[in-house]
């Protein structure tokens, strides 16, 4: 528009603009006041964002929830921990210029930082630990090896292979051969009990998935919304036949503690307890993880003694009532350690002695996003919304439609079942994609089938197994004469001839259907290998 250059500002308008500790506007309902909705901070773009936000947040107060996913602007990402009017007043001040700045890939803000840490915050600080932040939460990216430049790996910024690169693969390689262990005391916790039945039974009717097992067992579950899209993902253990524990992402903590409570009924006999605070969480992951714990807890801790998927409260060094879970979020062998904070040090000084035989070293979130994203693991606010339904995602086998009884969603995902779905999560992995001199997909990149648009990537990252990236996103199908969406067989996605599209680039990609056969097969034949050898769950 080149009139611009030419015109002249007659007059200037000065007042007081709203902004937010993450740069995105704030929209939905109260967490604590039902009924009471919130459109607001929109960080100097109210006039862009108001047609949009005004039909979003009008859906949402008339029909209960919005047409479209709008997490990433949810009220509820936020708790009373961002409330500090210091923390405000110093993370506004870092906002208004990033507004029209460019954001490299896994940028962290520099403000309001240190506010939520691990016990083991300055051990691991110490051993050469990288930061990122989540709602508030300190949390190991990688760790800089002492021969690093820490100084030139801190102002390291690109689209390009980052300078991080050979450190996560070394994490990496000493998950799948040894035995790694990464901090992950951000998720969040909560602990259900009742006196009699109630616990259970309002959890069958929150969640998707068979809670009524044995004690001690662990199930991956849904809770879902009346369309059959995911509130919320996570991994329940039946601690007792009254109690369970329930494990959550980390920005999850609000909202699922709203939602939960907002279900419930306002019995006495029932009692919902975020326990985020009182344990620190370590994941023990590798084939010699095994080994490490045996050592440290004098019993057998083989499948045949301690199977997948099962929970168990057990001594750990001189630490007792550690909840050792036989599962950690990757697909690959190890557990997780829900160890009461004033263990926490103890526990880990342990196991980084006894480690020491078996090559133990520190890992970061890096590494475990590597590794779920080559098992093909889902994770909510990343693959998984409110929008999305575990038929969609091949998330099948972790809903029970007939437990019994009826359960939120459950008629949603009955007509999707009989009608079909109109998007399915994907697997793709880049063919012709040079990792040191392409650009990176990181996420939100064009899906192309048989040069068609058809969708996006939700998360992305370099599997150093397959020595190639590998993308996850959601594939529609498209009606080339109306544009409206159809049914997405698993046969269209099969037949297709796939390209994901980088910065204008198209790079060829296989697209693999989840449940697929496993790429990482060592015993048996790809053909042999079942659900339970890349989940199992």
């Amino acid at each position: 528009m080149p009139q611009l250059e030419a015109l002249e500002i007659m007059k200037l308008v000065n007042c007081p603009e709203t902004f937010t500790p993450d740069m995105r506007c704030i929209m939905g309902e109260s967490p604590t006041v039902q009924g009471y909705f919130v459109l607001a901070g929109m960080n100097s773009a109210g006039l862009s964002f108001s047609g949009g936000a005004g039909k979003y947040l009008a859906e949402w107060m008339v029909y209960g929830y919005p047409s479209e996913n709008v997490w990433e602007l949810d009220l509820k990402r936020f708790g009373a921990l961002q409330s500090s009017r210091t923390f405000l007043r110093h993370r506004v001040m870092e906002v208004m210029p990033l507004l029209y700045d460019l954001k490299v890939p896994r940028w962290d803000f520099q403000t309001g930082r240190q506010l939520r840490t691990s016990p083991l915050y300055d051990r691991l600080d110490a051993q050469g630990a990288r930061w990122m932040e989540k709602h508030g939460f300190e949390r190991p990216k990688y760790f800089v090896p002492p021969d690093k430049d820490l100084l030139a790996l801190e102002q390291s910024k690109t689209f390009y292979k980052p300078d991080w690169f050979d450190i996560v693969e070394s994490e990496v390689k000493c998950c799948k051969e040894a035995v790694c262990v990464i901090d992950m005391s951000s998720f969040t916790k909560f602990e259900i009990t009742s006196t009699g039945d109630q616990a259970l039974e309002i959890l069958q009717y929150l969640f998707s998935n068979d809670l009524d097992v044995p004690v001690g067992h662990i199930v991956h579950t849904g809770m879902l919304n009346e369309s059959g899209g995911y509130e919320n993902d996570c991994s329940i253990a039946r601690i007792n036949k009254r109690s369970f524990f329930m494990i959550s992402p980390t920005d999850q903590q609000v909202h699922c503690w709203s939602w939960l409570k907002k279900h419930m009924p306002k019995d006495s006999n029932l009692l919902l307890e975020d326990v985020s605070w009182k344990y620190t969480a370590l994941n023990l992951i590798g084939p010699r993880a095994v080994d490490v714990l045996s050592e440290l807890s004098y019993a057998p801790m083989t499948p045949d003694h301690f199977p997948s998927l099962f929970c168990k409260e057990m001594s750990v060094g001189y630490a007792n009532g550690i909840r050792v879970m036989s599962m950690t979020h990757t697909g690959e062998p190890g557990f997780m350690l829900y160890i009461p904070i004033e263990y926490a040090l103890h526990v880990y000084n342990e196991v980084m002695n006894v480690g020491q035989k078996y090559g133990i070293r520190n890992a970061g979130y890096y590494a475990l996003r590597s590794l779920r994203i080559e098992k093909f693991f889902a994770f909510w606010g990343q693959d998984l919304n409110t929008c999305t339904t575990p038929l969609e995602c091949g998330r099948e086998f972790r809903v029970k439609l007939e437990k019994g009884m009826d359960f939120i969603g459950r008629d949603a995902l009955l007509q999707q079942k009989q009608n079909g779905v109109y998007k399915r999560f994907t697997m793709f992995i880049l063919d012709d994609h040079d990792t040191d001199l392409d650009l990176w997909p990181w996420w939100g990149e064009p899906i192309y089938r048989n040069g068609r648009y058809v969708g996006k990537t939700t998360s992305s990252a370099y599997s150093f197994t397959l020595e190639r990236h590998v993308c996850l996103g959601f594939v529609h199908n498209f009606s080339e004469d109306t544009g409206e969406e159809q049914v997405v067989t698993a046969d269209f996605i099969n037949r297709g001839e796939y390209e994901i599209d980088i910065a204008g680039h198209r790079f060829q990609a296989k697209a693999k259907l989840y449940p697929f056969s496993s790429l990482f097969t060592h015993k048996r034949r790809k053909d042999d290998v079942e659900l339970s050898d890349f989940h199992g769950k």
